[in-house]
């Protein structure tokens, strides 16, 4: 699983440009699974032939990122974030721009040095809207002639490292933490239902994917897979959230204040009760934050009942995003364990 999630996470793939995750799924899962497609909008969806109740697993592809607004006549790149990101993390980052032909073009977000900044300039935050990216060209013809043009995707330049105790660091964990635990439980699962194990897309930027491949699917039940707030670090306390790295999987009870997701209790149920079965170690979450696509799954046609597995994860949204191994082996163990029951509770 760790060789898996680090050729996830170091792959690249913001909002509606997932075709390199895409194809890294596809490859993995081929010959546990009876047919695989790419639908309209991006979706991978995989299926595995089987009886009822149906199951939906559903992880999102897409990581946060940037995108090419405006290129300076002196060879400037400006910039609009794609997804969720906490401006002072992106200062100073190495980026990759996805020019034409799929080529990539290294370039870093830019700042004034601190030698040249005066008084309270120092301690005023730099909002995105006044950083760029300086590919080290010479002016604005340059920058097109190597493929960058408006609406060229950008994606932080980082790589997966082990860090103490089973743990390790790189961007985009969220998802591709996620991704990992979906193919892994379907890799693990001997069950007899049918399960569709599906790659959204554009999840960060609208739970757009999920809405659509569950519309298509209609499945009896549905599981997302997400990373999950850990605390247990400076800065939150446990009235934010109990949630903690090594302390196994997250079942999520609620998230968004109640807006997003209020899980059914019969999925509560399934889920709860096969940790205890098994003796799996996990954590219950409820969340006034962000929501997942299990929101978007709970809501289709007349509603499915939809439940989340979250790995817990300290720094999301950032490029250093940290969490367990142990934790996600935990994660794909649960759902694997969980769809060999389905049966039992639906």
């Amino acid at each position: 699983m760790k060789e898996l999630l680090k050729k996830l996470a170091e792959a690249h793939g913001v909002p509606g440009y997932e075709d390199e995750i895409r194809a890294i799924i596809e490859a993995e899962i081929k010959q546990y699974v009876d047919e695989i497609k790419t639908d309209k909008l991006g979706n991978l969806i995989a299926k595995k032939r089987g009886k009822k109740p149906s199951v939906m697993i559903a992880a999102h592809l897409d990581e946060i990122g940037l995108m090419v607004k405006h290129i300076e006549d002196e060879g400037f790149v400006r910039f609009t974030t794609i997804g969720g990101w906490f401006d002072q993390t992106l200062l100073n980052q190495r980026v990759i721009l996805h020019g034409s032909d799929k080529e990539r073009v290294y370039g870093v977000i830019g700042s004034k040095p601190p030698h040249k900044m005066k008084g309270k300039e120092k301690e005023k935050v730099v909002k995105t809207e006044d950083m760029f990216i300086d590919v080290g060209a010479h002016n604005k013809e340059e920058v097109e002639q190597i493929g960058i043009s408006i609406g060229t995707p950008v994606t932080i330049d980082r790589h997966f490292v082990d860090l103490k105790n089973e743990r390790v660091t790189c961007k985009a964990f969220d998802n591709r933490s996620g991704v990992t635990i979906m193919i892994e439980a379907l890799k693990r699962a001997n069950t007899e239902s049918e399960v569709y194990a599906v790659g959204t897309v554009q999840e960060e930027v609208g739970l757009k994917g999920a809405r659509t491949s569950a519309f298509e699917l209609t499945p009896d039940v549905a599981i997302a897979i997400d990373v999950d707030v850990a605390g247990g670090h400076p800065g939150i306390e446990k009235k934010d959230t109990t949630v903690e790295v090594e302390k196994g999987p997250v079942i999520t009870v609620s998230d968004a204040a109640g807006r997003g997701l209020i899980t059914p209790p019969s999925v509560l149920k399934w889920l709860k009760e096969t940790a205890s079965h098994h003796n799996i170690e996990c954590q219950l979450s409820v969340s006034e934050g962000g929501t997942t696509d299990a929101t978007a799954i709970l809501l289709t046609r007349s509603g499915i009942l939809t439940g989340v597995i979250g790995v817990p994860t300290r720094y999301i949204h950032s490029p250093v995003e940290l969490l367990s191994l142990r934790d996600l082996d935990k994660c794909a163990e649960l759902i694997a364990r969980a769809l060999e029951r389905v049966g039992n509770y639906f």
